[in-house]
């Protein structure tokens, strides 16, 4: 009988310590308002920008440049209220030519990154040319876009789809290198091979590294858009790169700078809402979000 109690004794202080370790694993505070969270996430965003302008301010007040080459803030601004209609078309004309090469760029990086990834052959014979493509600025791919489709959006995309489509490439080709083999040994043992084995082991195991790869591509491919678009006048259209030129020759700085904040805010509002919402999911879905602590 002593022994048993002794054993009963033994069991509920392991139970007693084990629920103390798993009590460290969570997290008791209150979870917070979805309100209280949205601010948590926006309030350092404000206090940069409110940084930014004070900065920017403080640097027209100590007369560095005239006004009229470096206005105020509150000069810019005004004329971005002024021209918002104008600017919001031209920003519609510039991301639909973003969203039609860079969509391009994804097809044929993806595709090219898969083969030369899968096979040796086209590893050796394509992969530092896909590298050095990826570093070859994309200013330098003007001339010859011009010379093959004239003064037309073909021009831009095709800059737009060679500047983004070898860093989408890269990007799949690190992930498939990183898979553990133990992975694709377990994938064709279920019977997942070829495009099966592609489709169900090989892309959802890469696909961290693949995403990283398109948001360097979109990074790519946004500016070479607007260096094409700085280049390449099309009669008819109006563009944010052909705002910001014609702003230049008639030294408008208040709306060249309001283009130029135009162009950062897509660019952001890009990261944050499309990017940033992929890369949250993928990490919750790997488990490197600890949810509890989010709350």
């Amino acid at each position: 009988m002593a022994t048993n109690d002794s054993s009963a004794l033994d069991s509920s202080r392991i139970d007693a310590q084990l629920s103390g370790l798993d009590a460290l694993e969570l997290d008791l505070r209150p979870p917070r308002r979805r309100t209280a969270r949205l601010w948590a996430e926006l309030w350092p965003k404000a206090l940069a920008v409110g940084i930014f302008l004070a900065f920017w301010q403080i640097v027209v007040w100590t007369g560095w440049r005239p006004q009229y080459l470096l206005p105020g803030p509150g000069t810019v601004f005004q004329a971005l209220f002024s021209n918002f209609g104008n600017l919001m078309s031209a920003a519609g004309t510039t991301m639909g030519r973003a969203v039609q090469g860079f969509g391009l760029a994804i097809v044929i990086g993806t595709v090219t990154g898969a083969l030369v990834a899968r096979n040796r052959v086209l590893r050796a014979a394509f992969g530092s040319l896909i590298t050095g493509l990826q570093t070859m600025p994309s200013i330098a791919w003007f001339p010859l876009a011009i010379l093959l489709f004239k003064l037309t959006d073909g021009a831009i995309i095709f800059v737009v789809v060679i500047g983004a489509a070898p860093s989408i490439a890269n990007g799949l080709i690190s992930g498939i290198d990183t898979i553990p083999p133990l992975w694709l040994r377990a994938g064709h043992v279920l019977g997942a091979r070829g495009l099966a084995s592609l489709r169900h082991v090989v892309l959802p195991a890469a696909l961290p590294a693949f995403v990283a790869g398109l948001k360097q591509g979109w990074a790519f491919a946004w500016r070479s858009l607007l260096a094409g678009e700085l280049l390449v006048t099309i009669p008819g259209t109006f563009s944010l790169g052909e705002r910001l030129e014609f702003a230049r020759e008639f030294t408008d700085t208040p709306t060249l700078i309001a283009v130029m904040i135009v162009i950062l805010v897509i660019g952001i509002l890009v990261d944050e809402l499309f990017f940033g919402t992929v890369e949250r999911v993928i990490r919750r879905r790997y488990g490197l979000v600890d949810d509890a602590q989010r709350a």
